[in-house]
């Protein structure tokens, strides 16, 4: 079977349990032949299917995420190792860093604060956006510090990024200039599909009403943010008035940023100036 007719043949198939089909078969085929996609396109014509191709292929149609089974996703700028002990970091938290890029301007932070750092996604692609920055990721999880390691290396940012075993920012008094959050916030009772199946329940729910971690880390944010700093917290897209409650009974500024799909994902909060 040639590259061009297995392609069709798998996102026909996939089209059942992917809204991307045919990009889940070019990444699937891609991983498989050991190569990038962009590899495969261009030389489909040279290639033969290989016979692990299958094999992966069905654990896609098991539901299984694409990153989880090539072990990689893109974010902003790099791309990371995954693991089904990390949240897969997806596009949406990308909004993240573009408030910080907006709030900085032409300025660089100097210290940055990833809190529930999983994969290292944010605090590793704030790095890359600030040659000059360094920062500390913290996660209750040791797998997912252990994942957050191998990428600052692979990254050749181990030298600004350290990592902390931790219940959010508990017993940390270091002011940041940055601080970014992508704390679980699904309730508990709600009813889940799709690739967060089989991600890490831990990053995902949050208590009844999915704010637990947000009434935590909220005084914590207040005590740690220096002035003319600024946190850039990930929020579920009815959460606005919820959190945002939240960061101002710590006498927080807090402004708002819609993602890619016009969805509310990102709170900022600020110090007011005392002026």
């Amino acid at each position: 079977m040639s590259i061009a007719q297995a392609l069709r043949d798998a996102a026909a198939r996939l089209d059942k349990v992917s809204g991307t089909p045919r990009l889940d078969a070019e990444l699937l085929l891609a991983h498989a032949l050991g190569l990038n996609r962009n590899a495969l396109l261009l030389r489909q014509q040279d290639l033969s299917v290989p016979d692990g191709f299958a094999a992966l292929l069905d654990r896609r149609l098991g539901g299984e995420p694409i990153a989880y089974i090539t072990g990689v996703r893109d974010f902003w700028t790099i791309s990371l190792r995954v693991t089904p002990d990390v949240l897969i970091p997806r596009p949406d938290t990308e909004t993240l860093i573009e408030a910080a890029i907006e709030h900085f301007k032409d300025r660089s932070p100097e210290r940055i604060l990833d809190l529930g750092t999983g994969s290292g996604a944010l605090l590793l692609a704030a790095l890359d956006q600030w040659p000059r920055a360094s920062g500390i990721g913290v996660d209750l999880s040791s797998r997912a510090l252990a994942v957050a390691q191998v990428n600052a290396e692979r990254l050749g940012l181990a030298g600004r990024a350290s990592f902390r075993l931790g219940d959010w920012a508990e017993g940390m008094t270091e002011p940041f200039d940055l601080i970014l959050a992508n704390p679980p916030y699904i309730a508990s009772e709600e009813e889940l599909t799709g690739d967060v199946l089989h991600e890490p329940a831990s990053a995902l729910f949050a208590g009844a009403d999915g704010l637990d971690d947000y009434r935590r880390i909220a005084p914590m944010i207040a005590g740690l943010l220096t002035d003319g700093g600024v946190a850039a917290i990930e929020i579920g897209h009815d959460q606005r008035e919820s959190v945002s409650g939240l960061l101002r009974a710590e006498r927080l500024g807090v402004a708002v940023r819609k993602d890619m799909a016009g969805h509310d994902r990102c709170l900022i909060a600020t110090r007011p100036s005392e002026s």
